[in-house]
């Protein structure tokens, strides 16, 4: 779809662009669906399917439910872990340390002990054992008597420990979503959307989605084996883990698309009566109250959810999550996550402080990825210290750790986040077929890899060259996708409430709406909280006020052209935010970039009057 560009070169070093949608086709889908020509524009702007809008507006589990045996080798798999559970062969899980592992545990966990199986969880330790499977957890689970290991959210490229894993006598399946190679590691069944052979289309889910399809596949051959009737069994409701799909979903940034709207939106709706204690009592130390959004499972649930493998016990999410203890054991659990959590603020600060540093002085922001190390950096918060990098200097980057491995020699453990257009996770795959790291993978927007000190000049080399071949045209500048233009005037809680209702949930591929606020002025700018900066705004011509924050950017271009505006107008672009405060609702835009009226020529093209929304 051709674009019309607003802005070439934004405070934020970006091009605003905006689809030319036909005023026709919006005009057309507005009547048709009784919604603003704002949404309809927004709609057809992003190349939804809007000849079923219901699927994507109002999915529902009795309409728009996947089907798991799409999935390649899934029907195999299922018969097969029936017959294992009908003879009472013993499971064991495997899970990764992040929240979608923490999530995907949980969930299979569940499922396993509702038809009979107390299955052991291991979570490997961030920082002594790294990411994926190893050698001594598989020995250690066959000690505990397990005949069956399932793997959760790794694996798919772990070939050396899964064949030692099939050597030891264990039976192994893998349920993994992360990119696939043309070889697949030797397990007895990999289930995996991201397989090259698999064409179900469900290569947007988080491995707890494939976790909770296998469940469901699982769940029909043992009933169609009379499991539950031989055996005096209730069949289990596995709806009631959907508040841990949707949870794991979200916070591993998959795409929230397919069968993933539909997870979240299910799964969000009954989070806050979840009858999940230890999700509950993680919601109740965390102090959110009323409705449970995607905002909260990202910036407040996931980060104590995680907090456990960084600086304390790997497993204390999942353990929190699968319900394996008492009520007062929860609760302090939760507790115990919470101050991880603390602790782990206050490291990343540092670390972060450090990384600017180098960059700064490096002239790291030079190079088509950011790539930075320490050996004092802590292994836990690489990707959370390379997503400010990535924000800060709008560039893929990378940020490495130092320890020692399995084998007691020291290796560099890093990881990347990346922008629109960058594929960092297949850099790094290229990196390790090139034998310039030993392991390495992920997504499109964040991966992780391994790399021995001595190869880490040459791999940054590598990395630099292949980012800069994978932008288009050479260029290191990021694309804002605008998905409209509206006025402060005509702004309202109404139309942000049918976004967030509606269009939502939001997240990778399906981002928060853009809006551009054309000529406003500014008032009562200041900074707040050291960092951000707070303004008030209106139309050029007048009228009402909206209160604007722009996020850490004192010290940006952003943030000292807004501290500095002097009178001139200036074009925004941001997302509208409903505020609650003392029980008043209050419209807030949160800024993302902004450009000097007189710096650009600016079109009129998709202006909306939303007053009528009122």
């Amino acid at each position: 779809m051709q674009k019309n560009i607003y802005v070439e070169n934004s405070l934020m070093k970006a091009r605003w662009a905006m689809p030319d949608v036909p005023l026709d086709d919006v005009e057309k889908l507005a009547r048709a669906h009784d919604l603003p020509e704002v949404v309809a524009r927004m709609l057809l702007g992003r190349g939804i399917d809007t000849s079923d809008l219901d699927a994507f507006l109002k999915p529902t589990l009795a309409k728009h439910f996947p089907d798991p045996f799409k999935l390649k080798d899934m029907d195999d798999m299922a018969i097969f872990m029936a017959a294992a559970i009908d003879a009472g062969r013993k499971v064991a899980i495997f899970g990764d340390f992040d929240v979608d592992g923490a999530t995907s545990s949980a969930i299979l966990y569940r499922f396993l002990k509702a038809v009979g199986q107390d299955a052991p969880i291991y979570i490997p330790d961030r920082l002594s054992e790294g990411y994926g499977p190893n050698i001594a957890a598989f020995e250690k689970l066959k000690a505990k008597g397990a005949d069956i290991i399932m793997v959760l959210d790794c694996g798919t490229t772990a070939y050396d420990v899964i064949q030692a894993g099939r050597d030891m006598g264990l039976d192994i399946v893998i349920l993994d979503h992360h990119e696939a190679e043309d070889k697949l590691a030797a397990a007895n069944f990999v289930i995996n959307p991201k397989r090259k052979d698999d064409e179900s289309g469900y290569d947007m889910l988080a491995a707890c989605g494939v976790v909770f399809l296998a469940c469901v596949a699982m769940n029909k051959k043992l009933r169609e084996l009379g499991f539950y009737t031989q055996n005096g069994i209730n069949e289990p409701d596995l709806r009631r883990v959907l508040d841990l799909v949707g949870l794991g979903t979200v916070c591993d940034m998959v795409p929230l698309t397919g069968p993933n709207r539909l997870f979240v939106k299910q799964g969000f709706a009954m989070m806050a009566g979840s009858g999940n204690e230890g999700l509950r009592a993680l919601i109740e130390v965390s102090k959110i109250t009323g409705e449970i959004t995607p905002y909260h499972a990202g910036f407040v649930l996931g980060p104590r959810i995680n907090a456990g493998s960084r600086v304390h016990e790997a497993d204390l999410g999942a353990r929190l999550l699968s319900g394996k203890t008492a009520h007062d054991a929860l609760i302090d659990m939760a507790w115990s996550l919470n101050d991880c959590n603390d602790q782990r603020k206050a490291i990343q600060a540092e670390m972060e402080r450090d990384a600017l540093r180098q960059v700064e002085e490096k002239g790291l922001d030079q190079n088509a990825v950011i790539i930075v190390s320490d050996e004092s950096y802590h292994p836990g918060l690489s990707g959370l210290v390379a997503g400010r990098l990535k924000e800060k200097y709008n560039k893929p980057a990378c940020v490495v750790t130092f320890a020692k491995g399995e084998n007691g020699v020291l290796e560099g453990r890093g990881s990347g986040r990346s922008i629109a257009g960058v594929h960092i996770a297949e850099a790094f795959m290229d990196a390790r077929k090139a034998g310039l790291i030993v392991k390495g993978g992920g997504h499109a927007m964040a991966g992780g890899f391994t790399v021995l000190p001595e190869k880490l000049d040459d791999f940054i080399a590598f990395m630099n060259d292949h980012v800069q071949k994978q932008m288009s045209d050479g260029q290191s500048h990021v694309v804002t996708d605008i998905d409209g233009i509206v006025t402060v005037q005509g702004a309202n809680a109404a139309l942000i409430r049918l976004l967030n209702e509606s269009v939502g949930p939001f997240g990778q591929e399906h981002p928060d709406p853009l809006f551009l606020f054309q000529n406003v002025k500014l008032h009562s700018v200041d900074i707040v909280g050291e960092a951000h900066i707070r303004c008030m705004i209106s139309d050029w011509e007048g009228g009402k006020r909206m209160k604007a924050m722009a996020f850490r950017a004192v010290g940006t271009d952003l943030g000292e052209a807004l501290l500095k505006h002097g009178r001139a107008p200036f074009h925004i672009v941001g997302q509208l935010k409903l505020d609650t405060w003392n029980g008043q609702e209050r419209i807030e835009l949160h800024v993302r970039d902004a450009s000097l009226a007189h710096s650009a020529e600016m079109s009129n093209q998709g202006r909306s009057d939303l007053s009528a929304m009122g």
